[in-house]
């Protein structure tokens, strides 16, 4: 199962123009809402929110700064 934990940033995996928000988007999970679904909040470059919506975590890619190696 995909995980995406609290405060991470995430990348989304596919349009949604329902919600204006485009592939490759980055956004900060706010809260887990099940196993399968979390809470994300997008900015602008200021740090203000433009979006705060509940995805599915199968639609996100949790981004690392580190590699595997620095973090064991």
């Amino acid at each position: 199962m995909a995980t995406a934990p609290l405060l991470a940033t995430v990348a989304l995996l596919e349009n949604s123009p329902s919600l204006n928000l485009v592939r490759g988007q980055v956004g900060t999970v706010v809260e887990l809402l099940s196993d399968s679904v979390v809470l994300v909040e997008f900015a602008d470059l200021d740090g203000q929110t433009t979006s705060l919506e509940a995805l599915p975590i199968d639609q996100l890619l949790t981004l690392h700064y580190t590699t595997s190696e620095q973090v064991a």
